[in-house]
């Protein structure tokens, strides 16, 4: 049944390349990813008893393509099948352009292979792919900025994914094969000094694709965010980035006792508090939003590397409550650039009362971000800091005093006297609104049921202490309280600020922190 997950989508994509100007295809393209968004729900039912695979071909043992689901890949499809609904939605009034409607859906077919295969080549194969089509989505409207960015980005990922595919040839070599599960066998008894280059090389991709500390480039170089439109962006962020970290702890099991986990949380550290300082200085809403993307996947690096099983359980629904809250704050910011004209956080004022809708969703995206009591993200930042020493326990406290910090400035947007700016849109659009109101609701609703879900998603029992959680909320809070001092008179009208936001790498450096950071991992596990 696995090859369906990967054929609905690109007959979808067929469907709507030759009636995408036709409402009603658009219309029953809508209903067929609502048909496949329940059997996703189904396969991660199914796969609670256990993994599902697909042999493709009708070979034998490693020599055949392997389609495997198994519990954590079927929540990231899950996840997937979810955010496309809501971003296929979202953009029905948008355009009737052929090329997007196309391309949009076979994303979602490569990303869904990616969930489910089982060799490293096709891990190849389908990341060039959907990286290829995330950049004709983010050059859509041709802007000289869009464009620009876009070459920008294809260049890297294509030096990027050059250490990968050395990688792979050292792992075949080692191993005689591209299948995860022989590889891993393999791997599990070769000697240490033939595994240090091949897991520099991969990893260093992958830490690219993951937008980790020092390869978060594309973020802060080619404005990819600040260009992009706001249904992809929310794709890149909520989506595309999540593929990575599934492929990070995939590739992480795949080398078993050799991988470096705690350098990777020491990476992960280092990207959630440069994560959080770069939003801090930054004025433009999308721009706050894509570096919080950047501290966001280094929580979720912190929760998969710090080694306690319920550090790794918030990591992963961390990973869930990522994709909700930063697609939902995405969209919305898309609803308000239409509204206002403007990215500016300090021209857009009294939300609330222009847009009470749009206003509540992103409110509660808000609260979802900063770790707010009841709120998703609260209970995936309690499981986190649930079994880890105590000095990454304040760590994780610091990251989300930053985070609230940005997020008070950002909440600006909602009070206030409405300043009177209006965009080319001064009214929301129904499609772009209501459908963002699921996302505002699963904010809520994964926090305030989110041991079930949880224990639902995970297959997995976790318990929430009344006194621990209560000892958050009250972390919360006092960080609000001292986040609005430091906001206040510290971050707001600093001009050292400012110049910090427009910090900036050339192509150049780019490509040799790469190279740098492949020659860090292989010092690091050299010395191990």
């Amino acid at each position: 049944m696995l090859t369906y997950f990967v054929v609905i989508p690109i007959l979808i994509a067929s469907l709507l390349f030759v009636f995408s100007n036709n409402r009603s295809a658009r219309v029953l393209a809508i209903i067929l990813q609502s048909i496949f968004t329940i059997f996703s729900f189904y396969l991660v039912l199914l796969t609670r008893g256990g993994e599902t695979v697909t042999i493709v071909g009708g070979y034998i043992d490693f020599l055949g393509i392997y389609l495997r689901a198994y519990n954590i890949s079927a929540v990231f499809m899950l996840l997937t099948a979810v955010i496309f609904l809501v971003v296929s939605i979202y953009s029905f009034n948008t355009t009737e352009s052929r090329t997007f409607w196309f391309l949009l859906f076979v994303l979602e077919a490569a990303l869904t292979g990616l969930y489910f295969t089982r060799d490293l080549f096709n891990i190849f194969v389908l990341v060039e792919v959907s990286t290829i089509v995330v950049i004709i989505l983010l050059m859509y409207n041709r802007e000289r900025r869009q464009m620009f960015g876009g070459m920008i980005y294809i260049m890297l990922n294509i030096i990027a994914m050059q250490f990968y595919l050395f990688g792979l040839g050292y792992i075949y070599k080692l191993t005689g094969a591209f299948d995860l599960a022989y590889a891993a066998e393999r791997i599990a008894l070769a000697d240490k000094g033939d595994l240090v280059l091949p897991y520099a090389l991969i990893m260093a991709a992958i830490a690219f694709k993951c937008s980790i500390i020092p390869l978060f480039s594309f973020t802060p170089k080619t404005g990819l965010y600040r260009a992009a439109p706001c249904a992809v962006a929310a794709i890149l962020s909520g989506v595309q980035i999540k593929t990575a970290v599934y492929l990070f702890m995939r590739l992480q099991e795949l080398f078993g006792s050799f991988a470096a986990h705690d350098f990777f949380l020491a990476v992960g550290i280092a990207s959630s508090i440069t994560g959080v300082i770069m939003a801090i200085c930054q004025t433009n809403i999308k721009m706050i939003l894509a570096y919080h993307t950047m501290s966001q996947v280094g929580l979720i690096i912190i929760g998969l590397s710090s080694g306690g099983y319920y550090s790794q359980i918030g990591g992963l629904y961390h990973v869930v409550a990522h994709g909700v809250f930063k697609s939902a704050l995405f969209l919305t910011a898309g609803v308000i650039y239409r509204s206002y004209g403007t990215c500016d956080v300090y021209k857009i004022k009294g939300l609330m009362k222009r847009m009470p809708l749009t206003g509540i969703i992103t409110l509660a995206a808000i609260l979802g971000i900063t770790g707010a009591p009841l709120f998703i993200g609260s209970i995936s930042k309690y499981f986190i800091g649930y079994d880890v020493p105590a000095w990454l326990l304040w760590t994780i406290n610091v990251i989300s005093l930053g985070t609230i910090i940005s997020f008070i400035k950002y909440s600006g947007i909602l009070f206030g006297a409405d300043n009177g700016i209006k965009g080319r849109y001064p009214q929301s659009d129904a499609w772009r609104v209501w459908p963002v109101v699921i996302l505002g609701a699963l904010c809520l609703l994964g926090g305030m049921f989110g041991q079930a879900f949880i224990n639902f998603l995970f297959n997995t029992t976790v318990s929430i202490d009344l006194a621990g959680y209560a000892e958050k909320a009250l972390i919360f809070f006092a960080s609000a309280v001292i986040g609005y001092f430091i906001y206040k008179h510290f971050v707001k009208g600093n001009k050292a600020l400012k110049k910090l936001a427009d910090l900036d790498f050339s192509f150049k450096t780019v490509c040799m922190s790469m190279g740098a950071f492949c020659g860090i991992i292989l010092i690091f596990v050299g010395l191990m």
